[in-house]
Protein backbone atom coordinates (compact mmCIF):
# COMPACT_ATOMS: atom_id res chain seq x y z
CA UNK A 1 0.00 0.00 0.00
CA UNK A 2 1.12 3.52 -0.77
CA UNK A 3 2.29 5.52 2.28
CA UNK A 4 -0.03 8.47 1.64
CA UNK A 5 -2.99 6.14 1.23
CA UNK A 6 -2.08 4.20 4.39
CA UNK A 7 -1.75 7.46 6.26
CA UNK A 8 -5.11 8.77 5.12
CA UNK A 9 -6.90 5.50 5.93
CA UNK A 10 -5.31 5.45 9.40
CA UNK A 11 -6.18 9.09 9.99
CA UNK A 12 -9.76 8.55 8.82
CA UNK A 13 -10.13 5.69 11.33
CA UNK A 14 -8.62 7.93 14.01
CA UNK A 15 -10.98 10.83 13.20
CA UNK A 16 -13.88 8.39 13.30
CA UNK A 17 -12.77 7.30 16.77
CA UNK A 18 -12.38 10.93 17.88
CA UNK A 19 -15.98 11.60 16.78
CA UNK A 20 -17.19 9.39 19.63
CA UNK A 21 -14.79 10.77 22.25
CA UNK A 22 -15.40 13.99 24.25
CA UNK A 23 -15.16 17.13 22.11
CA UNK A 24 -16.54 19.74 24.43
CA UNK A 25 -15.99 20.11 28.16
CA UNK A 26 -18.57 22.07 30.11
CA UNK A 27 -18.06 23.58 33.54
CA UNK A 28 -20.47 25.46 35.80
CA UNK A 29 -20.00 26.05 39.53
CA UNK A 30 -17.59 23.16 39.89
CA UNK A 31 -19.74 20.67 37.99
CA UNK A 32 -18.02 19.28 34.91
CA UNK A 33 -19.45 17.39 31.97
CA UNK A 34 -18.33 16.52 28.47
CA UNK A 35 -20.08 16.13 25.13
CA UNK A 36 -18.88 14.02 22.22
CA UNK A 37 -19.22 14.76 18.52
CA UNK A 38 -21.80 11.99 18.43
CA UNK A 39 -23.91 13.75 21.08
CA UNK A 40 -23.57 17.09 19.31
CA UNK A 41 -24.74 15.51 16.05
CA UNK A 42 -27.57 13.62 17.71
CA UNK A 43 -29.02 16.53 19.65
CA UNK A 44 -27.94 19.58 17.75
CA UNK A 45 -26.21 20.05 14.44
CA UNK A 46 -27.41 17.29 12.12
CA UNK A 47 -24.74 18.10 9.49
CA UNK A 48 -22.10 16.66 11.82
CA UNK A 49 -23.32 13.20 10.77
CA UNK A 50 -21.47 13.82 7.52
CA UNK A 51 -18.12 13.55 9.35
CA UNK A 52 -18.31 9.82 10.22
CA UNK A 53 -19.92 9.02 6.86
CA UNK A 54 -17.01 10.67 5.02
CA UNK A 55 -14.43 8.96 7.22
CA UNK A 56 -16.01 5.55 6.57
CA UNK A 57 -16.02 6.36 2.85
CA UNK A 58 -12.31 7.21 2.95
CA UNK A 59 -11.53 3.93 4.71
CA UNK A 60 -13.57 1.91 2.18
CA UNK A 61 -12.05 3.71 -0.82
CA UNK A 62 -8.59 3.35 0.71
CA UNK A 63 -8.94 -0.42 0.89
CA UNK A 64 -10.35 -0.74 -2.63
CA UNK A 65 -7.18 -1.76 -4.47
CA UNK A 66 -8.60 -1.88 -8.04
CA UNK A 67 -9.93 1.64 -7.62
CA UNK A 68 -6.72 3.30 -6.51
CA UNK A 69 -4.57 1.36 -8.97
CA UNK A 70 -6.65 2.15 -12.07
CA UNK A 71 -8.11 5.57 -11.22
CA UNK A 72 -6.01 7.30 -8.53
CA UNK A 73 -8.02 10.48 -8.91
CA UNK A 74 -11.07 8.96 -7.19
CA UNK A 75 -9.36 8.02 -3.89
CA UNK A 76 -7.44 11.31 -3.95
CA UNK A 77 -10.69 13.22 -4.50
CA UNK A 78 -12.41 11.26 -1.72
CA UNK A 79 -9.55 11.96 0.69
CA UNK A 80 -9.28 15.64 -0.19
CA UNK A 81 -13.00 16.35 -0.24
CA UNK A 82 -13.79 14.18 2.78
CA UNK A 83 -11.06 15.71 4.91
CA UNK A 84 -11.82 19.30 3.94
CA UNK A 85 -15.61 19.00 4.39
CA UNK A 86 -15.14 17.29 7.75
CA UNK A 87 -12.67 19.93 8.94
CA UNK A 88 -15.07 22.67 7.81
CA UNK A 89 -18.02 21.11 9.65
CA UNK A 90 -15.97 20.71 12.82
CA UNK A 91 -14.74 24.31 12.59
CA UNK A 92 -18.29 25.50 11.95
CA UNK A 93 -19.54 23.67 15.05
CA UNK A 94 -16.77 25.20 17.14
CA UNK A 95 -17.47 28.69 15.82
CA UNK A 96 -21.21 28.49 16.38
CA UNK A 97 -20.80 27.15 19.92
CA UNK A 98 -18.27 29.76 20.97
CA UNK A 99 -20.34 32.72 19.71
CA UNK A 100 -23.35 32.11 21.90
CA UNK A 101 -23.45 33.92 25.23
CA UNK A 102 -23.53 31.36 28.04
CA UNK A 103 -23.08 31.13 31.73
CA UNK A 104 -21.46 27.76 31.29
CA UNK A 105 -17.73 27.69 30.53
CA UNK A 106 -17.04 25.60 27.41
CA UNK A 107 -13.63 24.31 26.36
CA UNK A 108 -12.84 22.22 23.29
CA UNK A 109 -11.02 19.05 24.26
CA UNK A 110 -7.86 17.52 22.91
CA UNK A 111 -9.88 14.91 20.98
CA UNK A 112 -11.67 17.64 19.02
CA UNK A 113 -8.38 19.26 18.05
CA UNK A 114 -6.75 15.93 17.17
CA UNK A 115 -9.73 15.06 14.98
CA UNK A 116 -9.69 18.49 13.35
CA UNK A 117 -5.97 18.34 12.54
CA UNK A 118 -6.42 14.72 11.46
CA UNK A 119 -8.92 15.95 8.85
CA UNK A 120 -6.42 18.52 7.59
CA UNK A 121 -3.73 15.83 7.37
CA UNK A 122 -6.12 13.64 5.35
CA UNK A 123 -6.44 16.49 2.84
CA UNK A 124 -2.65 16.74 2.60
CA UNK A 125 -2.28 12.96 2.25
CA UNK A 126 -4.89 12.94 -0.54
CA UNK A 127 -2.98 15.60 -2.44
CA UNK A 128 0.32 13.74 -1.98
CA UNK A 129 -1.32 10.46 -3.04
CA UNK A 130 -2.64 12.03 -6.23
CA UNK A 131 0.61 13.80 -7.09
CA UNK A 132 2.66 10.61 -6.70
CA UNK A 133 0.14 8.29 -8.41
CA UNK A 134 -0.49 10.64 -11.35
CA UNK A 135 3.26 10.80 -12.16
CA UNK A 136 3.72 7.02 -12.02
CA UNK A 137 3.76 5.21 -15.37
Amino acid sequence: MDKARKTSVSLAAFVLLCFFLPWLELSCLGVRDSVSGYALAREGEKLLWIVPVLMITIVIVGFSRPLWEKVPAIPAFAMTLGGSVSAYLMYRERSSTNQSARLVLTEWSLFFWLGFFGCLCIVAAGLVFYSKRSRSP
